[in-house]
């Protein structure tokens, strides 16, 4: 077992192992200094010392350098406070250098040795004379990174559809894979409007219960198979694979229809439903 205490550097981010300071008490949200690949960065503490299974952690683990201080507290707070002002110079200097960019955030590295700036672009983007624009005016070293339309809903944030903080905003570290398979198998209506989130891509949220769904898309008919019932033959109108319903279309005795509801169970069909057939198994990206 190792000692590890977990850290996050923005809320609903990628949670990080990191080797614990000695004699050290941490708590969760607390702010502390860690040493990673680009140097000093401000954190917090997710959750406090525990221990995990030797293969979780690949070894050998950064270390937590020091609780913060009330310095180190001034200083991000400047930071995070300087960031309106460069994200507006930064986009008047895109507008000047005509560039199809879209700016979507940036921070100030927590050892000041430079400033970074998220964007989004249909296209690759020469932005070198952008860069030394910026370099002039902040006197800093400038780092620009492309990310993609989900990354864009990732640090911008928003309500989804349901009404929630965007999961990967709010509480998803990472981001899940997601086709248009998972809709179909969960019988949902391909309408962009329904499964689409923010970004444009299929909601994440699709992920969470797909497991699920594909096991009872394979214990219900299909929605207009011939199937028997207690009331005789008919056609499945719908299911519902969280009760384990299904909806029949019955000829009654006078040449109507009625629509009966059976649990699976008592209903006869041929057991065992194709996999949904999918042209885009892509994941979303």
């Amino acid at each position: 077992m190792v000692k590890v205490v977990v850290i996050k550097f923005k809320n609903g981010g990628k949670l990080y192992y990191f080797a614990p300071k000695n004699g050290e008490v941490y708590e969760r949200n607390m702010p502390v200094i860690v040493e990673t690949a680009k140097g000093l960065e401000y954190a917090w503490v997710a959750y406090p010392t525990r221990e995990v299974e030797d293969e979780e952690v690949v070894q050998p683990l950064k270390p937590i350098i020091r609780i913060a201080t009330q310095k180190d507290k001034d200083f991000y707070a400047a930071a995070e406070a300087k960031k309106p002002e460069a994200m507006r110079i930064c986009r008047e200097r895109i507008a000047k250098h005509g560039l199809e960019m879209k700016l979507v955030d940036c921070e100030y590295a927590f050892d000041g040795s430079k400033i970074v700036f998220y964007f989004t672009s249909a296209n690759r983007v020469d932005f070198r004379e952008l860069v030394k624009d910026l370099a002039s005016t902040f006197h800093n070293r400038i780092e620009l990174r492309q990310v993609g339309t989900r990354d864009e809903t990732k640090y911008l944030g928003g309500l989804a559809p349901c009404g929630r903080v965007c999961c990967c905003a709010g509480n998803m570290p990472e981001f899940k894979k997601v086709t248009i398979k998972m809709a179909k198998t969960q019988g949902l209506a391909l309408n962009p409007a329904k499964i689409n989130g923010l970004c444009g891509r299929l909601m994440c949220c699709l992920s969470y219960e797909s497991e699920y769904y594909a096991d009872a898309y394979k214990k219900v008919p299909k929605v207009g198979s011939e199937v028997g019932s207690p009331d005789g033959k008919g056609i499945v109108a719908s299911v519902n694979m969280l009760k384990m319903t299904v909806k029949v279309k019955i000829d009654d005795q006078n040449g109507g229809l009625i629509y009966k509801d059976f649990p699976v169970e008592e209903i006869k069909f041929k057991k065992g439903n194709a996999p949904v057939k999918d042209e885009d198994e892509k994941d979303e990206e």
